[in-house]
This record gives C-alpha cells, structure tokens and sequence, in this order.
C-alpha cells in the first residue's frame, strides 16, 4: 500500500503524463497541451490568471531551456512554486 506522499507523487505524474501523450514528445508538454492541463487540473488559479498575456508569460517562465516546450523537471518547479504559495497562504489564514 502506499503513503500519502507515494499517493500524490503517482498523481502528479499521472497527470502530467495524461496531458503530454496527446500529440507529439510524450515526456514533453506543447503549448497547447499545458494550457489544457492548467484549465483542467487547476481551475482555481487560472481563473485568476484571466488574460492571455498573463498566460504566455507564465508558460514563457516555465519553458527554463527555451525549447518552446514543458518537460517535466520544468512542470515540477512550476507545482513546486505553486504548491509554496498555497502554503504560505494557508499559514497566513491560520495564524
């Protein structure tokens, strides 16, 4: 059986894994494909991020080796920040 940890780290690959064998590298995230994954998986935070610009400029960030696409290193930088943020959120709400 796996532990909590083991549990959440099968899912974050799953689900980079289920957005990046849509088209082209499978260990690679298009444009295209990341947008879809941020839409799905993090609806909360897109809706906050509500432009276009906003929205390439955070892809552009991600994208740290300039190929145009997401590898997953450059995925779990991103969910590593995001999931930072969330958590000094959280501990400003509980204080």
């Amino acid at each position: 059986m796996m532990t909590d940890l083991e549990t959440s780290m099968a899912t974050i690959i799953a689900v980079f894994q289920k957005y990046s064998e849509r088209e082209g590298d499978k260990h690679k995230l298009k444009k295209g494909e990341l947008k879809d994954l941020l839409h799905d998986e993090l609806p909360d935070l897109m809706a906050s991020v509500n432009d276009q610009a906003a929205l390439d400029s955070l892809m552009e960030s991600l994208d740290t080796d300039g190929d145009a696409e997401c590898n997953f290193q450059e995925f779990m930088a991103f969910i590593a920040t995001v999931t930072v943020c969330c958590h000094e959120f959280f501990k400003d709400e509980h204080e």
